[in-house]
């Protein structure tokens, strides 16, 4: 993989993990689901986002 590649996938999956801990703390905190599913929808959209970077990079020789 090539470095450029290497770090949006590496900042992809920072942003995946705060959405991820933020998730955790509004369970934690028994907030409202709204906050929740906001959460589990910016992670999942974070694990499309690694998976589309990687793919991508593959496909055009990166």
């Amino acid at each position: 993989m090539d470095s450029n590649v290497r770090s949006a996938v590496v900042l992809i999956a920072i942003g995946t993990i705060a959405w991820l801990i933020a998730g955790a703390v509004f369970l934690v905190l028994d907030s409202d689901t709204k906050y929740v599913w906001t959460c589990v929808v910016g992670a999942a959209l974070g694990v499309i986002g690694i998976r589309y970077t990687i793919r991508r990079a593959r496909r055009s020789g990166i």
